[in-house]
């Protein structure tokens, strides 16, 4: 008798396409699970993710003297992206600036080092997949599914939310970095959430 092996598709059961943005109450939940564990560096990580809205491998690859001047944590930032080699600004908030103010106590970390340095010898720094691992971590801490979310929705966040309140694109633009406002526009997925608003404010 003839048997066949079929193929499983690699996305089977898998949720693909644009991981959703966090909401507010689940930031505040992760920043409450890192607070009470005393997770020190994922606390600034997560802070700095959610702030800087920098690519995965551009925010494992920070050094201490890209956030800092002296001994003191800038209120804004600038580095130069790796996938555009254009710079992008960020606002570090009150929260962030003591959480990274908090790991450099900690880590004893100084000037050219690596802000988030691996602990495994062979790395320098925390790689974009045990970044990934430790977003999963995050997610599930604040009662959500882990696949429906990943490392962009880290980078989405902020600006998802900044767009909602000021509907500027081009601002969204120039936080993210991205070239083309184009690439905002489905980044941010717009039109399906303008449709869905539209829907709830028209619904009987």
């Amino acid at each position: 008798m003839e048997t066949t092996n079929k193929r499983v598709a690699w996305n089977k059961g898998k949720l693909v396409g644009q991981k959703p943005p966090l909401k507010p109450k689940d930031i505040w939940a992760i920043r409450i699970h890192l607070q009470n564990a005393r997770a020190v560096r994922d606390l600034a990580m997560f802070n700095l993710a959610i702030d800087s809205k920098l690519r995965g491998c551009d925010l494992v690859s920070l050094r201490v003297r890209d956030v800092t001047h002296g001994n003191q944590v800038l209120t804004r930032a600038m580095v130069i992206q790796r996938k555009t080699q254009r710079p992008v600004q960020f606002e570090l908030t009150e929260p962030t600036r003591s959480a990274v103010s908090a790991l450099l106590e900690k880590d004893h970390l100084r000037g050219d080092q690596f802000l988030f340095p691996s602990r495994i010898a062979s790395s320098p720094h925390v790689s974009t997949r045990q970044y990934a691992r430790i977003v999963h971590h995050w997610v599930e801490a604040a009662g959500l599914d882990p696949s429906s979310y990943g490392t962009h929705s880290m980078r989405r966040t902020k600006a998802t939310l900044i767009y909602k309140r000021t509907k500027n694109l081009r601002a969204v633009q120039l936080l993210l970095g991205h070239t083309k406002l184009e690439s905002t526009v489905r980044y941010l997925g717009i039109e399906v959430d303008d449709a869905l608003e539209i829907s709830e404010q028209t619904e009987i």
